[in-house]
């Protein structure tokens, strides 16, 4: 089972959807731990110490920052970067995969682009 953090770039419709199919799901949105309107490196910095895996729709610059942390030796779980291309069922099944047939450090220091 994963930790996810949902940043504020991430379709809304995608969160829902992952609700509705897993109502137990950890995950939590940037705007539920008081980091509305925070910065990517501010996000990033939250995340990898609650050990979460960021969610998100930003390609630019949120997974080169991730880059750059890792690069520098700040170890952080993912993120998961999900293409506003993609079919929001299509996010939502590939999320749910990962969720079910992962474990969260499995990810760790790796940047993750959906669709698979």
């Amino acid at each position: 089972m994963l930790a996810l953090l949902s940043d504020e770039n991430v379709n809304g419709d995608i969160i829902r959807g992952l609700f509705l199919r897993h109502a137990e799901m950890d995950l939590v949105r940037v705007q539920d731990v008081g980091l509305a309107g925070a910065d990517d490196l501010t996000v990033l910095s939250w995340a990898a110490a609650q050990n979460c895996i960021i969610l998100t729709q930003d390609r630019a610059p949120m997974p080169d920052f991730a880059y750059n942390r890792i690069v520098n030796g700040q170890p952080m779980p993912g993120p998961f970067v999900i293409s506003d291309r993609i079919a929001v069922k299509q996010a939502i099944d590939e999320l749910l995969l990962l969720h079910e047939c992962s474990e969260q450090q499995e990810w760790r220091n790796r940047i993750v682009y959906l669709p698979l």
